[in-house]
């Protein structure tokens, strides 16, 4: 049986309706100089989405956007070209990108739903492998965006190459130096580029390779080095370490005497990929299917509920004990379907503590994200620099906010926002953000850059 998911007609609409933004106001500089952009950053800035990287990922990403309405203004606008390192092929770099095609159940091999699947017969291209070349004569790049980036990974030596052999090789494909400190390369840039306005985007990764990983590191900001001076990707980075290395590329990126925007670090509980699978999706359709749990673990001292409808699955927690999850925590979408629907997963077998995020393990997240944020703030302040509220941004979507008519959210797929792999932007969802971006810098600098019209990008592409 064929399952048809409404979320098609959602597609059409949104397809259908893309009124325009007039732009009733001279786009002015204020008291900004956009001329010569430069973007830092990690996933986000870098245009990744569908779980890799595109060239129409880049070429949509954020900056791209905000370098697009900087070039409006006459009196200091951006002048370009603005040069991403960019890469030749739209199917995925360094694996293929996520599309919807058809996912079928181990359990009945005949039925079928949309769901996101690799790009089919995946080549990688072999251009892509080679070393970035700038068309500009000075090498030129600006945008310095990079997957996975970390604030903790701003000194490590070798980062780009250490990054390349866990099979993330796009920073070792631009950096003026692999072997030198991310550090090193934002001074390269800044030295070679002389840039009179920046962006800076990073913190993210700091509590998002910990949450991916279901909070199996040292999520209480205590976490010691592994080596000299290096962090374990599976830890919180410790809140003093993040400040060192965040005021560190602040200052590197202020040395020429350039204005710019902070944005801070998003909410990333409500990112799709840990909120499109329920803690309480395991569905009942009998008292007599509630009673057989309840018998199964009669013996377990801890609380349980099982009736007909929705229950909360069972888990096992960072302390190795199998109980039922309890209201606001987190199942990650990796968590494969089949094993619930076929193995029991989630009733009679618990879902592995690597797949499930909880209620502790989100405190140590939302704690490090508060502090982040507040360091961030401070530096912005400290540093007479506009302050982005990216996590206020993300925490509306779950209630969904409306752009010229279309409404975007954090539901799985079909909320506009967020592509296929559940953590990045769609090229719509990018251009929600630079409006953000440029909303924060029209009221610290008084300038007038007029926001993008959202609905001219697109979102999912179903087919």
């Amino acid at each position: 049986m064929r399952k048809i998911c409404i979320i098609g007609a959602v597609a059409v609409f949104f397809a259908a309706c893309r009124p325009s933004v007039n732009i009733t106001t001279t786009p002015t500089a204020g008291s900004a100089k956009f001329t010569n952009y430069l973007a830092v950053g990690d996933n986000y800035t870098g245009g990744y989405t569908d779980g890799t990287l595109t060239v129409s990922g880049q070429l949509n990403s954020y900056p791209e956007r905000l370098f697009e309405q900087f070039s409006l203004i006459t009196d200091f606008g951006a002048r370009g070209p603005f040069i991403q390192p960019l890469i030749h092929s739209d199917n995925g770099y360094p694996k293929a990108k996520l599309v919807l095609g058809r996912a079928y159940s181990l359990c009945n091999p005949n039925d079928s739903t949309l769901a996101p699947v690799p790009f089919p017969n995946f080549l990688p291209d072999p251009v892509d492998n080679q070393t970035y070349v700038s068309p500009a004569n000075n090498g030129q790049i600006n945008n310095i965006g990079v997957l996975a980036l970390r604030v903790a990974d701003i000194p490590v030596a070798g980062w780009a190459l250490a990054a390349d052999a866990q099979g993330l090789p796009y920073a070792r494909r631009f950096f003026n130096n692999p072997a030198g400190t991310p550090l090193q390369e934002i001074q390269h840039r800044v030295n070679n580029l002389y840039p009179t306005f920046f962006t800076v985007s990073l913190g993210m990764n700091d509590v998002l390779l910990y949450a991916l990983n279901g909070g199996q590191g040292d999520g209480t900001g205590n976490a010691l080095p592994v080596a000299l001076n290096i962090y374990s990707p599976f830890d919180i980075t410790p809140t003093a370490v993040f400040d060192t290395n965040y005021d560190r590329v602040v200052n590197a990126v202020r040395i020429t005497g350039a204005g710019g925007a902070l944005l801070n670090v998003p909410d990333i509980t409500t990112l799709p990929y840990f909120t499109a699978l329920p803690a309480d999706g395991l569905i009942l359709d009998r008292q007599g299917q509630a009673d057989t749990l309840l018998a199964f673990y009669a013996g377990q001292a801890w609380k349980k509920v099982f009736q007909p409808g929705k229950n909360f699955y069972i888990i096992e927690d960072h302390n190795g004990q199998v109980r039922q999850a309890v209201p606001g925590e987190l199942i990650l979408m990796t968590t494969p379907l089949d094993s619930i629907h076929c193995a029991g997963w989630g009733s009679t077998k618990p879902i592995p503590d690597s797949l499930v995020l909880t209620t502790d393990e989100l405190q140590f997240i939302r704690n490090a994200t508060d502090a982040y944020n507040s360091f961030i703030q401070f530096e912005a302040s400290r540093n007479k620099l506009a302050y982005v509220d990216i996590n206020g941004f993300f925490k509306s979507l779950p209630a969904g906010i409306t752009f010229n008519g279309i409404k975007y959210n954090n539901e799985f797929i079909s909320n506009g926002a967020f592509s296929l792999d559940g953590i990045h932007l769609t090229q719509r969802g990018y251009a929600l953000m630079a409006n953000q971006v440029i909303a924060a810098i029209n009221k610290f600098y008084g300038s007038t850059i007029p926001l993008i019209d959202v609905n001219n990008y697109h979102g999912i592409v179903f087919p």
